[in-house]
């Protein structure tokens, strides 16, 4: 049944209740888009807050994204959030895309500035024609159709950023521009999380800053990955995953088990919501949904 309401994800998070968002990449392939859909009508009888569908490097699977994003909002239940990038982009593309996601009934847009092609480390230029700043993207989006604009946030900081107190700057301007929420990057210490709400409550701003999770069932990956955008995955973690090194069931299980016990202690400590990076793939966080009791 499609979602003809269109909520505002910002109202919806507002409203007070916990947020649960689950996140998708769109499909390099046919056996991709079969994959996805089958973890998007596994989810939707969670009911979530909403789901998102990630933008490619420098564009690269703008259509794919648009469209998978559409349908979620014409055919599914669900409330989608679709991402976009300043990377590769031109001002009137970037308004050419806005204008795409409102008429697929899409109005809700994460506003990202994006990663130059080389990677998050790499040193930013802007496209000719295009925006500088993710700032200047949430500015146009929340003008345009009067979307709802979500942005990224960084507990560790993002890896170009000068300090942490710069960072938080970042995040703070991004919501005075108009974001009404933010999505964090994956982190494995709550401690991190918190320190990162702490600093931009300290600036007088109190948007949503939902924590983004991914469940480690693969070690060398997410260490590969947490090198890549600057998450450290602490020792102890490590510790714990590599006492199971060569049993690759022990090894998820004990995945699961750690994201369980962040997503409790990040609850506990009064994280609006989570976020789950879902690879395509449904079955390890619902596992997490269950050991957390919130079944369907």
């Amino acid at each position: 049944m499609a979602n003809t309401q269109a909520p505002r994800i910002g109202d919806l998070i507002r409203a007070g209740e916990r947020s649960f968002s689950f996140e998708f990449f769109p499909p390099k392939d046919e056996a991709g888009e079969v994959q996805l859909w089958q973890a998007i009508s596994e989810f939707e009888p969670y009911r979530p807050t909403f789901v998102s569908v990630t933008y490619g490097a420098g564009g690269s699977t703008r259509e794919t994204t648009v469209r998978v994003t559409g349908r979620i909002a014409t055919e599914t239940s669900l409330t989608p959030l679709g991402h976009l990038t300043c990377v590769g982009h031109t001002r009137e593309e970037l308004e050419g895309i806005l204008d795409a996601y409102a008429e697929a009934g899409v109005h809700n847009v994460l506003a990202l500035r994006g990663d130059p092609a080389e990677g998050p480390r790499a040193e930013w230029a802007p496209t000719e024609g295009g925006l500088n700043y993710a700032q200047e993207l949430v500015e146009m989006a929340s003008a345009r159709h009067e979307f709802s604009v979500g942005v990224a946030a960084f507990p560790e900081g993002h890896p170009s950023a000068e300090s942490l107190d710069h960072d938080a700057d970042v995040l703070v301007a991004k919501a005075r521009a108009g974001a009404e929420f933010a999505v964090t990057q994956m982190f494995f210490r709550a401690s991190d999380y918190f320190a990162l709400v702490e600093r931009v409550r300290a600036r007088g701003v109190d948007i949503a800053i939902l924590p983004g999770i991914m469940p480690i069932l693969n070690l060398n990956a997410i260490r590969r990955q947490g090198e890549l955008i600057g998450t450290e995955v602490p020792a102890e973690i490590i510790d714990r995953i590599s006492a199971h090194e060569g049993d690759p069931v022990a090894v998820r299980a004990e995945g699961i088990k750690i994201a369980v016990e962040l997503c409790d202690e990040l609850l506990a400590g009064g994280a609006p919501g989570l976020h789950f990076y879902t690879l395509n793939r449904s079955k390890a966080t619902r596992e997490i949904f269950a050991a957390l009791n919130m079944s369907v």
